[in-house]
Formats: C-alpha cells, structure tokens, sequence
C-alpha cells in the first residue's frame, strides 16, 4: 500500500509548473485551481468535488490555495457557500476605471433591502409598517431586477400578498458567505448606525433566509388579491 501524502503547503507551491503528470495532492489542487479560475460564477464544494479522485481532500485544498492567494493580488473567498477568486480588496481601487459606474440605490431601495436581508420572509405590507412609509412597486421591481431580492411565496392570510427574501447574488455582492455574517446589534452600533437612544426592548433580528417555505406561506401560484383598494400614495419623497 502506498504512502499517504499530505496536500502541499502554500510555500511549496510554484508558479508556471510544467504541465504533466505530478503526485496526487499537487495534481488535485492544481485542477480545483483551474476550474475556479475558468468558472463565470462560484462553484460550490459538490461541483468541484465532482472533478477530483474520490477520496480527494477537498477541504484542505481549498484551504491550502486559500492561504497560497492570502498575500497575491487575487484571493480564494468564500461567498454564498461557494468559491471563487476575487480581486485583493486592497487593490480593487485599480479596477475603478474598468468598471461600469453601477447606479446608486435610493435610501428607500437600501432601507427595503435592509428590512428584507433581517426580516425575510417579508411582504410589502409588513416593509412599509417597519419603514412607516409607503413602498413604491417601483423600489422593490428594481431590487428584483438586480437579483439581490427574490418573490419566496405568499403569505397564507387574506389577499395572498407575496413575501420577499434575499438571493445567492446579494451575498454575492456583499461579499457574505451566509446570511447569518450580516452585523448584529453591536456591530451596527459600533459602525454608527443605530442611534444610541435606542428603546431598551429594542434588537436586530437573527436573519434566516432558508429557502423552504414557512408554516405561514404558501407557492406562489397565482395572482395578489387586492379587493378593489385604491393604491396609497407614494409618501417615499419624504
């Protein structure tokens, strides 16, 4: 029976190996480091997993090319429960120029997806009671549009309304493996974000955004009901 070898350490690694066949370990990482770098999106551990010899080490590849990039101008991250190489964010400033200018959210569309990132599952109805201020359809199409918010069901009360909950991209975007990584209270208060004449019951909700439906929902399978009620007038301006 053969030897069994660790996974290289990150020092042992070279740039610009010839190609050919080496011993397993440096083999198996070099082909998760290929696939990661020629993936559009992030790749979860299944994907990649898929491509190695069974009995493959994943975890401690990943955690050896992980370290090897820590120090290098790309990084091995973790994000939405998935790998991929992003730039060093010391570095990102560089890319600026590169990069189309993204259109900056309103308050109202920050203050929605705040509210839908903590409290999801979420309807418009229970948004606008916790902003205390009128949604406009227009803020949560856009939110939609961007792939950051997605439509989880309907709530099981009269009118059906649809509930929101957050997707993979906008962990993507912020750069969150989980939801759970979004700040808690005293991260928030520390950052200067909450005022600190907060009422004494006052707490952030632990987010969830488990993709199953609750007991208080239903598929999404047909139309909002509405009853024939006039729309409320947008009060966002304010």
């Amino acid at each position: 029976m053969g030897e069994e070898r660790d996974s290289p350490e990150p020092s042992q690694l070279k740039l610009g190996a010839p190609v050919g066949i080496v011993d397993g370990p440096v083999e198996q990482l070099r082909i998760v480091e290929a696939l990661l770098f020629a993936a559009a999106e992030p790749l979860d551990e299944a994907a990649l997993a898929e491509r190695l010899p069974r009995g493959a080490d994943l975890t401690s590849i990943l955690m050896t090319l992980q370290a090897f990039y820590a120090s290098r101008g790309v990084n091995l991250v973790r994000v939405a429960g998935k790998w991929a190489f992003r730039t060093a964010e010391d570095l990102s400033f560089l890319l600026h120029r590169e990069t189309t200018e993204e259109r900056k959210l309103s308050r109202a569309a920050l203050e929605t997806l705040a509210i839908v990132a903590y409290h999801q599952p979420v309807t418009r109805a229970e948004i606008e009671e916790i902003r205390g201020v009128t949604v406009a359809k227009g803020t949560i199409d856009l939110l939609l549009e961007t792939g950051w918010l997605r439509i989880r069901g309907r709530r099981k009360v009269p009118g059906r309304p649809v509930t929101f909950g957050t997707t993979p991209a906008f962990l993507d975007h912020f750069g969150l493996d989980a939801i759970a990584d979004l700040p808690g209270l005293d991260d928030l208060k520390a950052a200067g974000m909450l005022d600190g004449r907060l009422p004494p019951n006052f707490r952030v909700p632990v987010p969830n955004d488990d993709v199953g439906l609750r007991d208080d929902e239903e598929p999404d399978d047909g139309p909002e009901l509405d009853f024939g009620l006039p729309p409320v007038p947008d009060q966002e301006s304010r």
